[in-house]
């Protein structure tokens, strides 16, 4: 039994320890898929102020409307520019979540799980969810032959009066269901971003970190110690971040 265990980790450790100095990659995958999708939602918002402000007070019953709705424009624009350059990332990560929860919670909730509604039950990630029994799983998967059924008419409707080549040319037309699936996606990402920070390497989080710990070690013997442990914390952390 040692012997395999040695065997294990001598072949884990080999392989796995070696990728560990590419643990920045990770962390700056997240932040670049992140962040344009928050630049996005936060130029919207601002540009469309008025009618965030009226959305969010007449259409989702927010108190204080306008103070929600530059808190959410801001939050994202903000947050998307941060995520982009490797910014006090742990910080804004934790408003981000929360505008994600807000998000799901308050406009898709109601929809269920799919941002695009499945049109094939087969394939549907609800399958393995209904064959074990689960209520909702099995509704979704109902849903889904309803849809299907819709897509299969609105085909060929475009087939008998319009030009459904060029409809379709830019790819096959869809359900939008509006569900919670981007939103909890999203809200995932930022908690690992939580944890892992901007990451090494590429981000201002870490250059910033460094600065400032060397800055600590030179101005005297008293810092250091606090210094160095956070140093070996973060080592220990497979080399991920730096805390801002």
């Amino acid at each position: 039994m040692n012997a395999i265990l040695r065997s294990y980790y001598w072949l884990h450790d080999g392989l796995f320890g070696r990728l560990r100095h590419l643990a920045f990659l990770a962390p700056l995958l997240m932040r670049l898929y992140l962040a344009p999708v928050m630049l996005a939602a936060g130029l919207y918002k601002a540009y469309h102020i008025d009618e965030i402000i009226s959305w969010f007070g007449q259409g989702l019953g927010f108190p204080e409307p306008v103070l929600m709705a530059y808190l959410a424009a801001y939050t994202e624009l903000v947050g998307g520019f941060c995520l982009l350059f490797g910014l006090a990332v742990r910080w804004v990560s934790l408003p981000l979540m929360i505008t994600m929860l807000v998000a799901a919670v308050t406009v898709h909730w109601q929809h269920g799980w799919f941002t695009v509604a499945p049109s094939e039950p087969m394939r549907s990630v609800a399958k393995p969810l209904a064959d074990i029994g689960i209520p909702a799983a099995r509704d979704s998967l109902e849903n889904s032959l309803d849809v299907a059924r819709r897509l299969q008419r609105a085909e060929a409707l475009m087939s008998e009066h319009g030009n459904g080549d060029w409809l379709t040319e830019k790819g096959s037309f869809a359900v939008i269901n509006n569900g919670i699936e981007q939103a909890a996606t999203y809200f995932i990402m930022l908690l690992a971003l939580l944890f892992t920070g901007a990451g090494r390497w590429l981000s201002l989080d870490d250059y910033l970190d460094r600065q400032a710990r060397a800055a600590l070690v030179s101005s005297g013997p008293a810092s250091a110690p606090a210094v160095r442990s956070s140093e070996s914390a973060d080592s220990d952390a497979a080399g991920l971040t730096g805390d801002e």
